[in-house]
């Protein structure tokens, strides 16, 4: 009995599938993909030699671990938000100086404060100005009698 071999004339290689991209594997690890491992682990554990103890209190250890990093991480990005934000509200009423991305100097007083955007804008003469863009403010000028 002859065995012929299959040409490869489609453009198919071994391996891959026509005109579907593997989709990439996810590249963070979160509690439910923890959980999922360790279940499996436990599930297909040999009875006759079950997990270390040891081993599987380490492991949980390393998850609340991560959980409090992710917490601490979440909490550190809500209060710096908070901070610009409570920055961008004082310069209300200041003279501001700034430099733009594109080399665009000015300044003026701040009048207004955007929180739309990720980085608050401030508005400086009709000019919207990111908060990360001043360079400098001073005590608005008061009128003199």
């Amino acid at each position: 009995m002859t065995i012929q071999a299959i040409a490869a004339s489609s453009g198919v290689h071994p391996g891959t599938t026509a005109g579907v991209t593997a989709p990439k594997p996810a590249q963070t690890m979160d509690s439910s993909m923890f959980m999922s491992l360790l279940v499996t682990q436990l599930k297909n554990q040999d009875p006759s030699a079950p997990m270390d103890t040891n081993q599987m209190m380490s492991q949980t250890v390393q998850l609340s671990m991560m959980e409090k990093m992710t917490e601490l991480t979440t909490d550190a990005k809500e209060s710096f938000s908070l901070q610009m934000r409570s920055a961008a509200a004082q310069i209300i009423g200041h003279n501001v100086s700034y430099a733009l991305a594109d080399g665009t100097k000015g300044s003026g007083v701040a009048s207004s404060v955007s929180f739309a955007a990720g980085t608050p804008t401030v508005a400086v003469g009709g000019v919207n100005v990111p908060l990360d863009s001043i360079s400098g403010m001073t005590a608005a000028t008061s009128p003199t009698a």
